[in-house]
């Protein structure tokens, strides 16, 4: 499967970036000791990846997926082989008691990434998913930080979206009051970050779907009316490493807007895909009657198709990676931008966040309305968009 093809480009968006960075890569990872939490998910397996190839010291990787961290090994050993400095996995959740005796038995790491997430927006769709987001997405980044603090890291880096600029989601906004936190804690650690575009194919996205809609039998169902940024899943383990090596305190790194990296709808990648595999899309009136037509359509060479306009809560009408009031260096790299934020306190608020998701909790009963009204008192421009419809009742 030809990835960058789909999405409508022929060569890899940080070729240049990487190549002339190169050696200060190689020199800085082989020398150092790595901390990659997530690591076993799309995105951290990539920049674990990335991380391996170039000879680390030391690479722990942490992931709650068992699964996904057995796959990870048998792929870097397939790919790469072996390295002479410490390689590890540990399939725990950063949440637990367990992970704080692992970070209290070692701990001992110069980088540590952290690429756990719940970054589906569908996640807002009740009030106890939303809940464990916040402790995912905030408090459980909260303290991978106060833990590398406390441990003496050098430098700490965290994967944001493009969905945390003006944010009209509450997965959006989760990441852009973790953000706020980020800040806080750079007072005491060096802490980069990245907000980049949907990554095609990974874990548990539409194009993912895609796969697995095609080995399961199934009709494609896309949107024919949102346009996305895409990149590739070594391009966002690159991101990531650019930004934890080279990224100054504060930084956000992020993919420049060119003629390399342009809008596409998801229909228009499910024909390409379906074109790829040798079958024609034919276009669906609604769900049951694609449904019907799985039975026949496949034989003549044709795949049934539902491509509708998008009205679930939390979508955004257009991408953006920053807002008109970030200050922005787009000199450094040729494909790289970077957010320069400035040492700012907010503690007050966040110390309200923190308290008032502390009583919820110990309250045992919060509602959705309740958390939305916090995120706007949070992020007072917060364009929450609520429809009433949510994907998961979709096909």
């Amino acid at each position: 499967m030809d990835v960058l093809n789909l999405i409508g480009r022929n060569e890899l968006l940080f070729n240049n970036d990487i190549s002339s960075n190169e050696l200060e890569l190689k020199k800085i990872v082989s020398s150092s000791r790595f901390l990659v939490i997530g690591g076993a998910g799309s995105i951290g397996q990539a920049v674990t990846k990335e991380i391996f190839k170039r000879n680390p010291q030391k690479l722990h990787v942490v992931d709650i997926s068992e699964n996904n961290m057995v796959e990870l090994v048998r792929d870097i050993r397939s790919s790469f082989g072996y390295i002479d400095g410490d390689f590890q996995t540990f399939a725990l959740d950063i949440g637990s008691i367990e992970y704080d005796a692992f970070i209290a038995d070692d701990g001992k790491y110069d980088y540590v990434l952290n690429l756990s997430a719940l970054k589906h927006v569908r996640s807002e769709k009740d009030p106890f998913t939303l809940m464990r987001m916040i402790n995912v997405n905030v408090f459980n980044t909260d303290k991978t930080i106060q833990q590398s603090i406390d441990k003496g890291v050098k430098k700490y880096f965290c994967v944001s979206t493009d969905k945390a600029a003006n944010p009209v989601n509450m997965m959006g906004a989760s990441k852009r009051i973790m953000e706020m936190f980020l800040m806080r804690k750079s007072k005491q650690i060096d802490i980069s970050t990245a907000r980049f575009a949907n990554v095609a194919f990974s874990d548990g996205s539409l194009l993912h779907g895609f796969n697995q809609r095609i080995q399961k039998r199934q009709p494609i169902v896309a949107p024919n009316d949102i346009k996305r940024y895409f990149v590739i899943p070594q391009e966002s383990g690159e991101l990531c490493l650019m930004s934890c090596i080279f990224g100054e305190n504060r930084d956000v790194f992020f993919p420049k807007l060119s003629e390399s990296l342009h809008l596409i709808t998801f229909a228009d990648i499910a024909v390409k895909f379906l074109n790829q595999l040798g079958y024609e899309p034919y276009l669906c009136e609604d769900e049951e009657e694609a449904r019907q037509l799985m039975t026949t359509l496949p034989q003549e060479g044709k795949w049934p198709c539902l491509f509708t306009k998008s009205d679930t809560t939390g979508e955004k009408d257009f991408e953006e990676f920053y807002t008109e009031n970030e200050i922005l260096d787009m000199e450094r790299f040729h494909n790289l931008g970077v957010i320069k934020n400035e040492s700012r306190s907010e503690d007050d608020k966040l110390d309200y966040f923190t308290n008032s998701i502390g009583t919820m909790k110990e309250k045992g009963k919060w509602s959705k309305e309740e958390i939305v009204d916090l995120f706007h008192t949070m992020i007072p421009d917060f364009g929450h968009k609520e429809t009433g419809k949510y994907l998961d009742a979709k096909m």
